[in-house]
């Protein structure tokens, strides 16, 4: 991954503007791509930090040590880039990690359940093939999978800020008590606490919502000494039942809550910085979409910026190209590295991904603002896109912008059953699919033209509205006074007022409602939330 987004520490004359948003908020966002790549109902990396944290707390951890327990236990399994290489040899890789839960402690066991995956979904031949390179390369293959996996979620924990230590222990995701695990030789107490608590409570998640607390004492005990430390199994079995209460209930509250030794608010950089590390968990999913989302996100805010609107409007594109494919998780990479057509089932399995999206970026506030233009980008005018088949203004205007840079970014890119379009016959594709009433021709327009292919004239907002002007009018629709627009946007309320006398006579409204009414038929309210006065 690339290092340039680290979250920036720099020292400044003023104290640089907060974004309101916790680091924990983000990466609690991240882990709920985690869950799905690891075949688990959504939620289930929160719970499993609830119980590590809990346990953490039954064995009189101090603060640093619990600090590290929960920031390892969200980011653990946060990685897909092994998902390509997986694939490779086991066929779907969400159903071999969701499989991998339930297989026995044994060596043998584990050999029986890779072998029993090797080559899924495939023919025969190759089959016995992908089984017979586990066997040849003594599971080394596999082995260096994990060992990629540890180095990337360790590569972000760097990124994000996080102290040393959890980039320390995150090498030991995959280690085992007995020392048959991943480094290999590493046994008992020289694997992190931190690690130690997070394999027991990802285990033990499943097993608890799957069986009951019976089960998941039963799953612990069963593995105890061979995969998971035995006194840390018996602190658990013996407050089980006051370690798994409660998990179902307000989760995502009780893990942002629980964070010890609360850190500040991001600033806006660390927060765009942060947004650049889950752009680049997205794109790791597979080979085919390396730096597909940073690319998208800047030819996207290009675009809008060149169209005259607000500096916001930029933000908030550039903001939701970065994380508009994190559902990209929830799909196996047996359906996005295919080379032939795509079945009727596997298409359903890719608009959902859209959906994932959107679920994903619901929680923390802050990505709220942002999930109805980052789950737009499949949509189109005539209602042929997903996963809403909205179409015409109820697409929002920033999101038919990211629509097409999405499209044209994507046919500049390899896949794995076409090779990349040129430039210019991606631009004719993008225009015949204006032409056709699927994206917006004027977002098509200047996405071209800040591409660098010729533009049918210079682009402006919508009834010639001013940047200015458009930030007005969105304030208006959403319940601002004059004088507060005027507080707003740093005028005088006299200036303020000539500017909506501008907007009404070049929109035809009479009334706020009227210009309400035109702002959200031209999609310029992703959401309508009401301005806080």
């Amino acid at each position: 991954m690339a290092k340039r987004s680290q979250v920036p520490q720099k020292a400044t004359a003023a104290p640089p503007h907060a974004s309101g948003t916790r680091l924990s908020e983000l990466v609690a966002a991240i882990s709920l791509s985690s869950d799905l790549a690891l075949g688990q109902p959504m939620e289930h990396v929160l719970r499993a930090t609830l119980i590590a944290i809990r346990m953490a707390q039954r064995l009189d951890l101090d603060e640093d040590a619990r600090a590290e327990t929960y920031w390892v236990t969200l980011l653990a399994t946060v990685c897909t880039g092994e998902s390509f290489e997986l694939m490779e040899i086991f066929g779907d890789d969400i159903a071999f990690r969701s499989g991998a839960f339930h297989v026995g402690p044994s060596q043998l066991s584990q050999m029986f359940y890779m072998l029993g995956r090797a080559g899924s979904g495939r023919p025969p031949p190759a089959r016995l093939r992908a089984a017979a390179g586990i066997v040849m390369s003594a599971g080394k293959n596999v082995e260096a999978s994990f060992v990629a996996h540890c180095a990337v979620t360790t590569e972000i924990s760097r990124r994000i800020g996080l102290p040393p230590g959890v980039g320390e222990a995150l090498p030991y995701t995959f280690a085992r008590w007995d020392g048959k695990g991943i480094p290999r030789g590493v046994a008992s107490d020289a694997i992190p606490m931190s690690a130690r608590l997070m394999q027991l409570a990802d285990y033990i998640e499943v097993s608890h919502r799957i069986h009951g607390v019976d089960g998941a004492i039963s799953r612990a005990e069963e593995i105890s000494g061979t995969m998971l430390s035995p006194a840390i199994v018996k602190v658990f079995s013996q407050h089980a039942h006051e370690i798994l209460g409660n998990l179902e209930e307000s989760t995502w509250d009780q893990v942002v809550a629980a964070e010890p030794r609360p850190r500040p608010p991001l600033t806006e950089d660390e927060f765009d910085a942060v947004l650049e590390v889950m752009a680049d968990i997205s794109d790791l999913k597979s080979p085919w979409f390396s730096g597909h989302s940073r690319g998208v996100a800047d030819l996207a805010a290009r675009a809008v910026k060149a169209a005259g609107m607000p500096e916001r409007d930029v933000v908030t594109t550039r903001r939701a190209g970065l994380v508009h494919d994190l559902g990209r998780t929830a799909v196996s990479n047996s359906v996005w590295d295919k080379r032939e057509a795509l079945t009727q089932g596997e298409r359903e399995r890719v608009r959902l991904h859209a959906y994932y999206t959107e679920r994903m970026l619901r929680r923390p506030g802050a990505l709220a603002g942002l999930a109805a233009v980052a789950s737009s980008d499949h949509e189109r005018l005539d209602g042929s896109g997903y996963h809403r088949a909205i179409r015409g203004s109820d697409i929002p205007l920033l999101g038919r912008y990211l629509a097409a840079a999405d499209v044209y970014h994507a046919m500049l890119e390899d896949r794995p059953y076409r090779p990349a379009l040129k430039a210019g016959d991606a631009a004719a594709q993008l225009r015949a699919e204006a032409r056709r009433g699927a994206l917006d021709a004027a977002a098509v327009d200047i996405v071209l033209g800040v591409a660098g292919h010729k533009t049918s004239g210079p682009p402006s907002a919508p009834a010639g509205l001013t940047p200015r002007e458009v930030e007005v009018l969105i304030l208006i629709a959403r319940g601002a006074t004059t004088r507060h627009v005027a507080s707003v946007l740093g005028i005088k309320p006299k200036t303020a007022g000539n500017h909506v006398e501008r907007i009404y006579t070049k929109i035809g409204a009479t009334s706020r409602s009227t210009a309400t009414l035109f702002a959200m038929q031209h999609g310029m309210l992703a959401t309508l939330e009401p301005v806080q006065h």
